[in-house]
């Protein structure tokens, strides 16, 4: 029997693993025997570290000494304006203080030689309990506000919305709250019988013995009129009924305290106007400044810088980071190179492949490198000339430093793709500064409106400039939150990945260009 052998099939070719390696090499080979382009690189590098430095090197306004350069911070470590007005005793264990609040006004300076009356939206009035008198220690407090109805809020971040109807005389606003342990409650009542909770608040070893009363205070208030829009001082007054307490309170006379001992930097007093209280029969009129509450940037942060500033070089560098990247793969299709490049390994993704690992891995390491730099040193010569540095945790300061990379590589594989599909250097270069760094210019300039701003950085590649913003938005701190003030409409990698979108699109392109098309 004769047997029958069956063919075997042949054997799929398959590129060797070492093969993508020995491609990447080469690149990188060409890339750092070209002087231009190592040159221009460090360049980049010193570029994006000197106009940083150099765009925060003004010397702090009035002589402001170092003792000034830094802000309270609050048991989270952020940044905290912690100023108002306090009439106070002192607490020792488990308690709880109800009181009637029967008006809450206002006055604000409109810079014009005349003063507008009503509380602002964010004027408060109202029951704290807080650890001590330093600012920045832990608190909770139930309060009314001038446009924002009764909130519960605690340690300058947490916000909690309550009933929404005003303060008036008839009837008051009755106010409640109740520590147990750690754990403290806020509740309003219309009438002192029937009463609704607001919220609650956890503070982790809460000392027993606290400080806890009657407050008030007011930021500053915004103004639009014929002077020009701003901020301008004002102030708030709260009245308050009897104070009734249970608990094992001290017996010592209410104290009157301005915590801060100013306004701090979310309002200040008028000329004629100053903080202080008056008791009347067993009542009391409490009349402050400022806010307890986040710091945030913009014109009521004060003088003072964020980690962002201090990388406002960034976009100086990306110019030369994306002419690098286009002159990679352009001024091999002007020499002719490309075509010796792709004889030598046949398959055209991979060689397009290893020249964006190439340019975004040096880009990433050029803007990682600038950041890393930058930060501190900028940092420590703010606080040096009287600078507040707005204060932000280590993980978020190592987010802001390698987020700066990831935009710089980035900016690299768009350029790059845009060369490859365009095959011309300068239209290349310029499209891609057009789409990244103009955008950038324009919205955090202020010349444009805050719409048209805002848009800029949601749909254009310089949305991945938000990777950079370190100064939080909350809804319970009035400013100016704009790109003009340092805010941007996307969230720090969303932004980002609106730069990554176009990058991938560009190199997507170019793939399917190369593909289709001689060298």
């Amino acid at each position: 029997m004769t047997a029958t052998l069956t063919p075997r099939p042949p054997a799929t070719r398959r590129a060797e693993p070492s093969g993508f390696l020995r491609t990447l090499h080469a690149e990188w080979t060409k890339f750092r025997t070209v002087r231009g382009w190592v040159l221009a690189m460090a360049g980049a590098l010193l570029v994006t570290i000197v106009v940083g430095l150099l765009g925060t090197a003004a010397p702090a306004p009035g002589g402001r000494g170092a003792d000034s350069a830094s802000y309270p911070k609050g048991p989270g470590g952020e940044a905290v304006n912690d100023s108002f007005y306090f009439v106070h005793r002192t607490l020792t264990g488990d308690g709880a203080l109800t009181v009637a609040l029967r008006s809450l006004t206002g006055v604000a300076d409109t810079g014009t030689g005349k003063t507008a009356q009503g509380a602002q939206p964010w004027a408060k009035a109202g029951i704290i309990v807080k650890e001590s008198l330093t600012q920045g220690s832990p608190y909770a407090a139930v309060m009314a506000t001038g446009g924002h109805g009764v909130r519960m809020q605690y340690d300058y971040t947490h916000d909690t919305a309550g009933p929404s109807r005003k303060v008036s005389q008839e009837p008051p606003r009755w106010l409640r709250l109740v520590r147990s342990g750690d754990r403290l409650t806020g509740s309003t009542s219309t009438d002192g019988s029937h009463w609704t909770k607001v919220g609650h608040a956890t503070l982790p070893g809460l000392a027993r013995t606290v400080q806890a009363g009657l407050f008030a205070t007011s930021p500053q208030a915004k103004q639009d009129t014929a002077a020009g829009a701003g901020f301008s001082p004002a102030v708030a007054t709260g009245t308050f009924g009897r104070p009734a307490l249970t608990g094992d309170w001290s017996q010592a006379a209410w104290r009157g305290t301005q915590v801060g001992g100013d306004a701090g930097t979310s309002g200040s007093y008028t000329t004629t106007t100053k903080g202080g209280f008056t008791q009347t029969g067993g009542g009391f009129t409490v009349m402050g400044a400022g806010d307890i509450a986040p710091v945030v940037g913009g014109p009521v942060m004060g003088v003072g810088f964020s980690v962002e500033n201090f990388l406002v070089g960034t976009f100086a560098g990306l110019i030369v980071v994306i002419a690098v990247g286009t002159v990679f793969i352009t001024g091999e299709y002007r020499r002719g190179l490309l075509r010796t490049t792709m004889a030598a390994t046949p398959l055209r993704d991979r060689v397009l492949g290893a020249k964006v690992l190439v340019a975004g891995g040096v880009a990433f390491a050029m803007g990682l490198v600038a950041a890393a730099i930058t930060i501190p040193v900028g940092e420590r010569s703010a606080r040096g000339r009287g600078f507040h540095v707005f204060p932000v945790t280590p993980a978020t300061e190592v987010r802001v430093m390698v987020g700066t990379g990831l935009l710089c590589a980035a900016a690299a594989v768009l350029a790059l793709g845009v060369g490859a599909l365009l095959r011309r250097s300068g239209t290349a270069v310029a499209l891609v500064i057009a789409s990244i760094v103009l955008p950038f210019l324009l919205a955090t300039s202020g010349v444009l409106p805050p719409g048209v701003s805002e848009w800029l950085l949601r749909v254009t590649p310089a949305a991945g400039f938000a990777v950079q913003q370190t100064l939080p938005q909350y809804a319970q701190v009035l400013s100016v939150y704009e790109p003009s003030t340092g805010y941007y409409p996307l969230a720090p990698w969303a932004g980002l990945a609106v730069l990554c979108g176009y990058a991938a699109f560009a190199f997507g392109l170019a793939v399917v260009r190369l593909r289709g098309r001689d060298v």
